[in-house]
């Protein structure tokens, strides 16, 4: 193949039609579970599998080669994926990801991705106002929750700080506090801002794993006792391992009291705004100064797509200045939206915008609704059914789509847990994920493609039961 067959059109059609089909049979295969969920390979075996060596000359068929990981992978689509919160993608968004491959658009700059900043401005201002931001609401989409939490805690800094950290270093030891069951990357965000493993004070929750009013202020004391200025506090919506939302009408009235930056890491739970039926949930999370929210989660876009919101926006454009707002009075949002790069850990960027946009006006705002009252429900029927057996329960009311239980077996009941996790693993007949709280092993499903079926849900129940 020469560099001109290489970028040939023709070439590149004559290749797409067979893509399309491979795409199209695999998706067709993994809906109607006419595959292992996971055929899972120990890492020494599948590192074997994968030749090291790269030929000077033209070799494999890319084609061949997609198939290979198209058989080897864990299978989203499938109906007995019920493992982490990772979507079950739209297939139409496959288009518009492929299509941001090609041109490969940076958007740091706007001549780098003219249509696609505006798009992604538009995007920005609808989830703003769905979560009940005022006007002049901003913020941007970035590459996932970890960035995300990092950048709306260094804009926390520098509001919070009265001096321009960014430029100047810190002077003394900050701190947020942070539920007991916050995401870790809150943690790792602290910890790449120079905080130490101290800087994120944990916070007690209830017996629902939410943090409580209480613990927010005994949180606060103890960090004042260590000799720590605590700046901000991260409310979870929803945790990660229970999907439990803490109360943020009362944590934003603790905010206020104490005049400490409100941050909701909504990654997953954000997209309850979605659903007239229960974004109640989220009652409150307007009051945030800023919002993580994930829409390759309960949105159902690819990942990674994450949005990072901010109540007065114009601290948006703080969390990767050389100088506070305070200090630059010549920042107009207006026109200084169109430079991305401006307000992003990246200088490179795909092209989010475009994919969010190119969805929520595809299918319509109601369907991103009803994805999540399918997922919720079906979250809630797989409850019920476990409350019927005497020998399993679970950890709490699921809020959301994510629901933690266990077997109540004589004997070591934590082994026998995780082992039933290990045999569903190697089975391929389910996947599904474990988590610890509070000391004791517990199973965890996160329910993510709206074709899981309650016939599915009894499934597991009995394989559960015959292991």
């Amino acid at each position: 193949m020469t560099l001109d067959e290489a970028f040939d059109a023709e070439a590149f059609r004559a290749t797409g039609h067979r893509w399309v089909d491979t795409i199209a049979d695999y998706l067709q295969r993994a809906s109607d579970g006419a595959m292992p969920v996971l055929p899972f390979v120990p890492p020494a075996e599948m590192l074997a599998r994968v030749d090291g060596e790269f030929p000077e000359t033209p070799g494999d068929d890319p084609l061949a080669l997609l198939e290979r990981v198209l058989e080897n992978s864990n299978h989203l689509h499938h109906p007995r994926y019920i493992g982490h919160q990772v979507a079950t993608v739209l297939p139409q968004s496959v288009f518009v990801e492929a299509t941001n491959a090609l041109l490969n658009n940076g958007m740091a700059v706007y001549e780098m991705g003219q249509m696609q900043t505006a798009m992604e401005r538009r995007v920005v201002a609808y989830l703003s106002q769905l979560i009940g931001f005022p006007e002049g609401a901003d913020g941007v989409l970035t590459h996932g929750g970890s960035v995300g939490n990092l950048t709306a805690l260094l804009a926390a800094r520098q509001a919070k700080a009265d001096y321009d950290v960014w430029t100047e270093g810190q002077r003394e030891p900050f701190a947020v506090l942070v539920s007991e069951q916050a995401h870790y990357c809150v943690a790792r965000a602290v910890q790449v801002m120079g905080w130490g493993a101290g800087g994120a004070v944990p916070v007690a929750t209830d017996d629902a794993f939410r943090v409580t009013t209480n613990g927010l202020e005994a949180a606060l004391a103890k960090a004042r006792d260590d000799g720590r200025r605590v700046l901000a506090v991260v409310a979870s919506s929803c945790t990660t391992a229970t999907g439990s939302f803490d109360p943020l009408e009362d944590i934003a009235a603790f905010c206020q009291g104490h005049d400490l930056w409100l941050h909701v890491d909504g990654a997953h739970g954000a997209s309850m705004a979605f659903s007239e039926t229960h974004r109640d949930r989220l009652r409150g999370i307007e009051n945030a100064d800023s919002v993580v929210w994930d829409l390759h989660k309960l949105a159902s876009l690819p990942a990674l797509v994450t949005a990072v919101l901010f109540r007065d926006g114009q601290r948006s454009y703080e969390s990767f200045a050389q100088e506070a707002s305070y200090l630059f009075e010549e920042v107009d949002p207006a026109t200084e939206w169109i430079d991305i790069g401006r307000r992003t850990l990246e200088c490179t960027k795909r092209g989010l915008g475009v994919t969010s946009y190119a969805m929520l006006r595809t299918y319509g705002t109601r369907f991103f609704g009803e994805i999540v009252d399918r997922l919720v429900g079906l979250t809630r029927e797989l409850a019920e059914l476990l409350r019927r057996e005497d020998d399993f329960e679970i950890a709490t009311e699921p809020e959301t789509n994510i629901l933690c239980f266990r077997r109540n077996v004589d004997g070591d009941r934590d082994a026998w847990n995780r082992a039933a996790r290990e045999r569903l693993l190697k089975s391929g007949d389910f996947y599904i994920v474990q988590t610890t709280l509070r000391g004791e092993a517990w199973l965890r499903v996160t329910v993510m493609n709206p074709r899981t079926g309650a016939g599915d849900l009894r499934a597991l129940v009995r394989v559960l039961r015959e292991g």
